[in-house]
């Protein structure tokens, strides 16, 4: 049996949590959930290749938010595709984001999350519309 990739997700909202592991479990993925920036950059470093992609939210609990997490995935893995989502913080990402990752405001469909993963997956992360 062939593995799911396995995506990492930083969200601290259960609700949200849920929704996203729903949306990317339905559309062909593993996902892993970490509900501060502290605890994603540790399992991260646990494995840096475990993961194939990270969808992190802005604002998380802990002194580490979403940008902060991806700077430290990309440095990493150079290649970790990145969906950022969130309510308030999207004019934010053409100077905070990292190159190649796409933003996604709060409220968003399931199968808009599983598209922009899929498009980073299948680019190779070289998705030119979700460079900031």
């Amino acid at each position: 049996m062939e593995e799911l990739p396995v995506i990492l997700v930083v969200e601290d909202d259960p609700i949200i949590q849920n929704l996203i592991n729903d949306s990317l479990g339905d559309g062909g993925f593993d996902v892993d959930i970490a509900s501060s920036g502290e605890e994603a950059v540790t399992l991260l470093a646990a494995d840096k290749k475990a993961y194939r992609a990270l969808v992190t939210d802005i604002n998380l609990l802990g002194k580490l938010d979403g940008w902060e997490v991806s700077r430290r995935a990309r440095e990493m893995n150079a290649e970790c595709p990145i969906v950022y989502v969130s309510g308030d913080s999207g004019a934010e990402w053409p100077s905070k984001g990292v190159p190649n990752s796409i933003m996604l405001t709060k409220p968003f469909a399931p199968a808009q999350l599983v598209t922009a993963v899929s498009q980073l997956l299948n680019s190779g992360n070289s998705a030119t519309s979700g460079n900031p």
